[in-house]
């Protein structure tokens, strides 16, 4: 089964109401950070093996028709080259907004490993690694998340053409993320989730 939609876009960015909305198209199931959570003793080996340079993308997606969020935006490029029929969304949200976002969540979880429950600790190595690691290229400070931030977007827009391409921000809704898939508009308002609350939450569920 080959993916049809990649998303490009960072964690905190409308990954998890982008996830609900494709599988509300038929695009789904949409794989997300959740789905790793969910299933740690068999996808964590799955992604340190793609951080080692060895991934099996087949087994990773294996089931899947879409993928959003992280781990899947740090190997955005490389997946957009192994599913050439794919099209990217890169998930956007205005930077300073994304960065107190994600810094009273993800970097708050990153960088505070002796808080780490010991169920997680290698799922959150990982995360650790392809994220902070790759995708913020280490920077914890605010000008450095930004910059990196900024990076991804300009080089995914750079490298992949117009006709492939969606920059999507959760408040365009329905119209342009329909039109650039060739869907219908569901009657349904578009998806709203992942609040800084729904985000512990879902920490939450890999200590059960």
């Amino acid at each position: 089964m080959a993916l049809e939609v990649i998303g490009a876009g960072f964690g905190r960015t409308g990954t998890m109401s982008l996830r609900m909305a494709l599988n509300t198209l038929g695009l789904g199931p949409t794989y997300h950070m959740e789905d790793v959570l969910q299933d740690m003793p068999t996808r964590v080996p799955q992604w340190n093996a793609a951080l080692d340079g060895d991934p099996n993308w087949r087994a990773i997606y294996d089931g899947f028709h879409s993928a959003v969020d992280w781990p899947t935006a740090t190997f955005w490029r490389e997946l957009s080259e192994y599913y050439p029929n794919a099209k990217i969304i890169l998930s956007t949200r205005n930077p300073q907004n994304w960065y107190k976002s994600i810094s009273q969540t993800i970097l708050k979880v990153l960088t505070s490993p002796d808080d780490w429950p010991a169920e997680q600790v290698d799922w959150l190595t990982m995360v650790s690694k392809l994220a902070l690691g790759r995708s913020l290229q280490g920077h914890t400070d605010r000008q450095g998340v930004l910059e990196a931030f900024h990076h991804q977007e300009i080089e995914v827009k750079e490298t992949l053409s117009s006709d492939r391409l969606l920059v999507f921000r959760a408040r365009d809704g329905w119209d342009p993320l329909c039109t650039f898939l060739g869907k219908p508009i569901p009657l349904e308002p578009y998806p709203r989730s992942n609040s800084r609350e729904e985000f512990f939450e879902l920490m939450a569920q890999g200590t059960q």
